[in-house]
């Protein structure tokens, strides 16, 4: 089978051309699915790694900070790319307001949050469909999702949103279903015993896992030349998207950490911090296997699918953009004559992910893809107050309430966060600043 869709990926690149479209199909509920679909994975796994971090209070109030820099950034984000509808979303916007240097350093912090978000998603996947067939290797069942996904994403959008929406009222689904089984199990003592177990500097170690609970929702700007009204539609899946995962988010938190305490959900039953701690906690309902468990682990898979195959999307037109505007090879700025799709693009998205897989490092790449969202976040925001006041004319079918206030709050957020991300860890910094200043000296010697 992987054989087949190997030779199916090969045969697709010769059929590029440059001078096609995205093609637009998306409508306002496929929107509101995809902003979802983007997220809810981190409703399942990922979250969790924060808590050996922060413990209850310290993952608390991290969370409690990154809802309020993603609800100020998704307003001003919301603004952007309304006014400004194109697929390589911080980049344009960078490009615009700072000029090009900004727009190359934006536009790869956002290619690498979306191109280490999906290998850190598919090994989640592993975990989860693994406790269904034990048998089959977590790294194998990842590797295969990864290859059947990009193949789905590159024979068309709407498929692939369509997709994107049915995976992603699943598991919304699954979310509510767990809530209910786990809720009336709550136990204070439990939610708040050994709450800070690293003191108050857990908090800042447990922001990038904070930040797993919501990151991707900015690829919803990745496809605004996709959809039917970008002015209109955009706004609303933004925020409807983004009260959707706040709802969630705590509800998740709360019922999975009321069960049995932090430790509960995050290490297994060998000592080693897991990958699926839904399914621990409902572990630990009851004395004897919850009936509903295997539902649960199921409804966790299709939230994985769905924010795997929502950010393999978005991370096809961040390159597709990046590249067609001269800041990478031109081969991966083309457009696949019959599918109308970055197909090149998510093909090489797609190696440079498998790669990152093999390395078995989920809580490292969740790192550097949090490093790659924030960088974009602080030049996206600085981005948005320049164009305030650089060109007061543009057209904004959306303009952000509160302004200039939340995005400046918005803005220091995330350089704190980020600076306390740097802190805590050096070794990813330095790879991160490492990609990033060496894909600008590689365009200057290449003279892109």
């Amino acid at each position: 089978m992987l054989a087949q869709a190997s030779l199916l990926l090969s045969s697709l690149l010769p059929f590029s051309s440059k001078n096609m479209e995205l093609k637009k199909s998306l409508t306002p509920t496929l929107l509101w699915g995809l902003g979802v679909g983007y997220v809810i994975s981190g409703m399942y796994f990922g979250w969790n790694l924060g808590l050996q971090e922060g413990g209850t209070l310290g993952m608390a109030v991290a969370t409690g900070l990154v809802i309020a820099m993603y609800l100020g950034f998704t307003l001003s984000y919301a603004e952007l790319a309304c006014a400004i509808p194109k697929a390589g979303g911080a980049f344009d916007y960078a490009s615009r307001a700072i000029g090009e240097r900004g727009g190359f350093l934006a536009g790869m912090a956002q290619n690498i949050e979306f191109l280490f978000a999906p290998p850190a998603i598919a090994a989640g996947i592993g975990a989860y469909v693994a406790l269904f067939v034990p048998s089959v290797p977590p790294l194998a069942i990842a590797v295969g999702v990864y290859i059947l996904f990009t193949v789905l994403n590159i024979l068309g959008t709407n498929i692939a949103a369509t997709f994107e929406l049915l995976v992603t009222v699943v598991a919304v689904v699954g979310l509510v279903l767990f809530a209910s089984i786990t809720l009336p199990n709550f136990s204070r003592k439990a939610f708040t015993a050994n709450a800070l177990p690293n003191g108050w500097g857990g908090v800042f170690a447990a922001i990038p896992f904070a930040i797993w609970f919501f990151l991707g929702i900015e690829g919803l700007a990745n496809v605004a030349e996709e959809s039917l009204n970008p002015q209109r539609d955009l706004t609303r899946g933004f925020l409807l998207a983004m009260a959707t995962l706040v709802v969630l988010c705590a509800f998740t938190f709360v019922s999975a950490v009321g069960v049995s305490g932090w430790e509960g959900v995050v290490f297994d039953e060998s000592g080693l911090a897991s990958d699926s701690p839904l399914p621990l906690a409902l572990q630990q309902v009851g004395t004897e296997k919850h009936p509903l468990y295997n539902v649960i682990i199921g409804f966790g898979i299709f939230g994985l699918v769905a924010s795997f195959h929502g950010l393999l999307l978005a991370a096809g037109r961040s390159t597709y953009e990046f590249c067609r505007l001269g800041n990478g090879p031109a081969l991966l700025g083309k457009i696949h004559a019959k599918y109308r799709t970055p197909a090149n693009a998510l093909l090489l998205n797609m190696g440079i992910g498998l790669v990152a897989l093999l390395t078995q490092s989920t809580a490292e790449i969740i790192i550097l893809s949090a490093f790659g969202a924030l960088t974009m976040y602080s030049f996206s925001l600085v981005s948005f107050i320049i164009l305030r006041r650089k060109e007061p004319g543009l057209e904004r079918p959306f303009r952000t309430p509160g302004y200039p206030l939340v995005p400046w709050v918005t803005l220091v957020i995330a350089v704190v966060s980020l600076i306390a991300l740097t802190i805590y860890n050096p070794v990813s910094a330095l790879l991160f600043v490492g990609v990033m200043g060496g894909s600008y000296v590689l365009k200057k010697l290449l003279g892109a």
